[in-house]
């Protein structure tokens, strides 16, 4: 995929929700934002409104150029997405209320709450996005905002929320895990070991300062992004999710606490085990 076609027809989509007189600001996000992206890459735009468009008009710009068209996906953030006749790109569109958004940032940057996993997706967003319309500025001032370093009391927030439930705790991840290998429950397994990378990435990241990247491409994020990490984490990670048998899975999740253990505890970090 050429990137050049891909922002091109990203300007063309933000155009048409620019004329639409709730929407505040159209965002491009993803690889395609970041100058990475490849023939596999979505087009990732963020449509912010002060209501909700209505379900025609944003039906008529899914629809006007698709191959095929999902409009009003609610499985997740409220949401179209289509496939472009011309290019063959899929474009995904997320739409949002700027209170929403504000809101998410106030939690990180300034009141420093922690989630279980994926603390700081939504600043990674936001600082990372390509604006492509921004009818009085405010997304300028949004991202302006967003622009401080990693909040020492969030950093350790997140640590503390989600050191725990990997190892310590009777509920964690690994003690769930391993009751799961003895039933030979590959469903509950997989579902927790998910569980498990989510947190140990949000601790990856706030350990590093760094806003977490979303969901994809994590190890390149680490390796490239990342000064400090355990040198065993994609060998540790591969042998945890391709794991065939129950001891495999044991042991890529001691690989990965023991390496991050080894981590906090040179940081003087609450959390490791030792």
């Amino acid at each position: 995929m050429s990137e050049n076609r891909a922002v091109e027809l990203a300007r063309r989509v933000a155009v048409s929700y620019a004329g639409l007189p709730p929407v505040l600001a159209v965002a491009l996000a993803g690889s395609v934002a970041a100058g990475v992206g490849d023939a596999n890459s979505d087009i990732d735009l963020y449509v912010y409104s002060t209501t909700p468009l209505e379900l025609e008009a944003r039906r008529a710009i899914a629809e006007r150029d698709a191959a095929r068209a999902d409009v009003d996906n609610r499985f997740w953030e409220p949401g179209d997405e289509w496939i472009d006749r011309e290019t063959g790109i899929k474009v995904d569109v997320t739409f949002r209320h700027p209170g929403w958004i504000e809101e998410q940032l106030d939690r990180v940057l300034r009141r420093h709450q922690a989630s279980t996993g994926y603390s700081t997706c939504f600043w990674y967003n936001v600082l990372n996005s390509q604006s492509l319309f921004d009818r009085d500025g405010w997304y300028a001032r949004l991202q302006a905002g967003a622009q401080q370093p990693y909040p020492e009391a969030l950093r350790r927030a997140v640590i503390a929320k989600n050191y725990p439930i990997l190892n310590q705790k009777l509920s964690a991840y690994s003690h769930q895990i391993e009751s799961a290998a003895r039933r030979d429950d590959w469903v509950s397994i997989n579902h927790r070991v998910a569980a498990l990378l989510a947190s140990y990435f949000d601790i990856l990241f706030a350990l590093n300062r760094l806003p977490h990247p979303g969901e994809k491409r994590l190890l390149r994020a680490v390796e490239e992004g990342c000064k400090k990490y355990p040198p065993t984490v994609r060998a540790d990670v591969e042998r945890l999710v391709r794991a065939n048998a129950s001891d495999s899975v044991q042991s890529g999740v001691t690989g990965l606490v023991q390496g991050l253990d080894q981590l906090l505890a040179a940081e003087g970090l609450p959390g490791s085990s030792e």
